[in-house]
């Protein structure tokens, strides 16, 4: 596997900036930011519907808390002290690591003091984990090792990300229902890993098309889920996506 990423590394080095390569490259990039963008806004019906009654209710603020630490991660990784030509990620991560961010701070607000106590400190703790990322990463001298250190820890952040979705996959063939499993949502996961996935391709990043890959192919299965037992869901279709209020 080392073997592998050394000949990636070398592979982007040559040619990373080839002429039509770099244009499929931007323009998976910029597909994948729309994409991510609806992502980043679907959980905007669960915060009108907080502070319509000024109540967290149910809700877990946790998923909050770990998109933002996955991009925080992803967004130094895409800096140009650690990867190449990877200004598509940077954009994607600070927008999404600010929605994340209005989205805690507004959790906190309304939500009781125990929860309240709770999130503030776990949002202490994403920072004092992405502190420690980037002064460890920045000790290192040598730029391959950097890149390995810390394009391993985003590759693992988002593998667990896309991973997530496996308990609903699970519980939608239990039941035989899609209720909790948006369609919208599973559209907009496949289309922005698949962005990605072609993205990192382009680009020769094997930290950026290894996740988006799994990503892309847990996509399918959801979307695949979808149309087979639509037409035997009985409930209607939970506008709020299942992350966020069974996490």
């Amino acid at each position: 596997f080392f073997f592998f990423l050394m000949t990636e590394k070398l592979l982007m080095d040559s040619f990373a900036f080839n002429g039509s390569f770099s244009m499929w490259k931007d323009i998976a990039g910029i597909a994948g930011n729309i994409f991510a963008f609806g992502l980043f806004v679907s959980p905007m019906p669960t915060f009108r519907r907080i502070l319509r009654n000024r109540s967290t209710e149910r809700f877990s603020g946790l998923p909050y808390i770990y998109a933002l630490l996955n991009c925080l991660i992803c967004l130094w990784y895409g800096a140009p002290f650690i990867s190449q030509s990877n200004v598509m990620l940077m954009t994607v991560n600070s927008v999404g690591a600010t929605f994340q961010l209005c989205y805690i701070v507004l959790f906190i607000m309304h939500t009781d003091k125990k929860s309240k106590m709770r999130m503030l400190v776990l949002l202490l703790v994403v920072f004092v984990v992405v502190g420690l990322i980037v002064a460890g990463s920045l000790q290192i001298p040598d730029k391959l090792t950097r890149w390995y250190f810390v394009g391993f820890l985003s590759c693992g952040s988002l593998v667990s990300m896309f991973a997530s979705p496996l308990f609903v996959i699970n519980l939608v063939i239990q039941t035989k229902s899609v209720e909790f499993m948006p369609f919208s949502l599973s559209l907009s996961t496949f289309l922005m890993s698949g962005s990605f996935f072609l993205y990192g391709l382009f680009n020769s990043d094997a930290f950026v098309y290894t996740p988006n890959g799994i990503g892309t192919i847990l996509g399918i299965v959801q979307l695949s889920l979808y149309c087979y037992y639509h037409r035997n869901s009985i409930a209607e279709e939970t506008k709020e996506p299942l992350i966020e209020t069974y996490v």
